[in-house]
């Protein structure tokens, strides 16, 4: 089964998509939190064959939820609902902080697009951790 990963943010959404066996993610894409937001997910998830999505479950240090938190939460009811698929929440603390590491060797031009795909390798990262932990539970 095919999973999408979701670090949601007020203005850019990052996300990914997993390998058909449903045991690593890999970033897709970073577009922009607007009304049609929903619509554009609903036919990824249909396209690409998704069968869960895995949001980032926001959280501060000390564990608890930060104000995106909430709409996070209503946005990814509202797309369980819609596309008729299961929604799981994973913890996101540092994952866009990890996401940011460059290799130090790594050519300027390359650097620049690695920041600009940081949303969608942090959604990597998130959608890997849960793939992870479940396949060993």
């Amino acid at each position: 089964m095919r999973y999408l990963g979701v670090d949601y943010g007020t203005k850019k959404v990052g996300l990914a998509l997993s390998d058909e066996a449903g045991t690593m993610g890999f970033p897709h894409a970073v577009v922009e939190n607007t009304p049609a937001l929903e619509d554009e997910l609903a036919r990824l998830i249909a396209t690409e064959n998704v069968g869960a999505a895995v949001f980032g479950e926001s959280k501060d240090l000390s564990g608890r939820e930060n104000p995106v938190a909430e709409d996070a939460r209503a946005f990814a009811e509202r797309l369980r609902e819609r596309a008729g698929i299961p929604v799981f929440f994973e913890d996101e603390r540092f994952t866009s902080a990890e996401a940011r590491r460059a290799p130090e060797k790594e050519e300027k031009s390359r650097a620049a697009k690695r920041r600009a795909d940081v949303d969608a390798s942090a959604a990597a990262l998130i959608l890997t951790s849960y793939l992870s932990r479940t396949h060993h539970e």
